[in-house]
């Protein structure tokens, strides 16, 4: 039987990271894995995080099962954190997940059970789990056009008009901030069209939620997910807790479905049996942690003024960077990397560009020159920079 079995294609980003640590020059830099790292390299676990696990260890008396779906009170403080305060409790339905990834494939399935004959539009680009994900899965999908290469920006009208091919009941996957791999997000007014548009066409909205707190601010990166979710009757939310939390290895994500009240009690009772019929009880450890800090005022402060401080120093790196750039190259064609949010911007570099990076200067990056601006740090910014401009980007 197992001599049946074909090669998959390797994993561009983590063979990436194999490259990268087989290589011995000590002065290489590691853009390539969307990972948050400070400025010594490390990804930190955050103060909030420490304290909380260290009242759940002198607290915590079992580590029997928890809840199919997940934790109630996880449910509660994440809907909180996304829609807002007032969200509208009568239309959640959620489910914990093993991480975003664990959310987005969730999401899928439900789509496939409730209507098995749809179609998911993706951005193109988009983060390469989801083609994959959906590739395995069989699913049909088309991709709607996203970015401007030459600009650096959202070609607004590009999407619209390949959404306006959109069905009854076809799903369109939208980044709700920070979108990977591009880091170019649409704008609050963008957004209010999407809502028309899907709101006139009878189609779902996807909302992938992995970065929020890493572009605008905690609530400003939800605000374009808080839009749709108040204007559109079916919205599926699929938010990681990986980033804004640090806890990657804990692999805590949520999917949050908001529907007709009436239809509440059948989402959730599909939501639980997909949770069975792959891992039974997703991991608990993450979603205790993020529920603690989430509703203990001094824990939330503590975590909110960490991961500010996070988003600030992403900010600068992309200004020193933009600002580099324009010095070296007497241009303002780099300004597009000030501008974007989040940890990625597309460098515009052609895959022998990247390459040469690569063998002269240690830099990795993905292929399509998608970079982690997290990667940097003060002393590597006019590296990289100089970098970009002897490869002819």
């Amino acid at each position: 039987m197992l001599s049946n079995l074909k090669p998959q294609a390797e994993d561009k980003i983590l063979a990436l990271m194999g490259q990268f640590r087989a290589d011995p020059r000590q002065n290489k830099i590691d853009l390539g894995v969307g990972v948050y790292k400070d400025a010594t390299g490390l990804t930190p676990v955050m103060r909030a995080v420490k304290a909380a696990e260290k009242q759940l260890w002198e607290a915590e008396t079992s580590k029997s099962y928890t809840a199919l779906a997940g934790e109630p009170a996880f449910h509660a403080a994440m809907a909180e954190m996304v829609f807002g305060a007032n969200y509208p409790k009568d239309r959640l339905s959620a489910l914990a997940t093993v991480g975003g990834t664990g959310a987005c494939r969730q999401a899928f399935e439900l789509a496939r059970i409730a209507n098995p004959g749809f179609t998911i539009w993706v951005s193109n680009p988009t983060w390469p789990n989801h083609l994959s994900i959906l590739s395995f899965l069989k699913q049909d999908h088309k991709l709607y056009r996203y970015f401007d290469s030459a600009a650096r920006a959202v070609d607004f009208t590009a999407m619209m008009a390949d959404l306006d091919g959109v069905k009854p009941g076809d799903v369109v996957l939208l980044h709700g901030c920070c979108h990977n791999p591009t880091g170019a997000n649409l704008t609050l007014a963008q957004w209010s069209a999407v809502a028309d548009l899907l709101e006139a066409k009878g189609a779902i909205p996807m909302i992938d939620l992995a970065y929020q707190g890493f572009g605008d601010g905690l609530d400003e990166d939800a605000a374009g997910t808080r839009l749709i979710a108040e204007r559109l009757p079916e919205v599926l939310v699929a938010a990681s807790c990986s980033k804004n939390f640090g806890i990657y290895r804990e692999r805590t994500g949520i999917l949050m479905v908001l529907s007709d009240p009436a239809d509440r009690a059948l989402t959730q009772g599909t939501l639980a049996y997909l949770n069975r019929q792959t891992y039974s009880f997703a991991p608990d450890h993450g979603a205790r942690l993020v529920t603690m800090i989430l509703t203990d005022p001094a824990l939330r402060t503590e975590w909110q003024t960490e991961l500010e401080a996070v988003r600030q120093g992403m900010l600068g790196l992309r200004e020193q960077l933009a600002a580099e750039l324009k010095r070296l190259s007497n241009s303002d064609r780099f300004d597009f990397i000030a501008q974007h949010r989040g940890m990625f911007s597309r460098l515009g570099a052609t895959p022998e560009q990247v390459e040469q990076m690569r063998i002269k200067n240690g830099i990795y990056m993905v292929g399509d020159s998608r970079l982690n601006i997290a990667g940097l740090n003060a002393e590597t910014v006019p590296i990289l920079a100089q970098a970009v401009i002897d490869a002819g980007v």
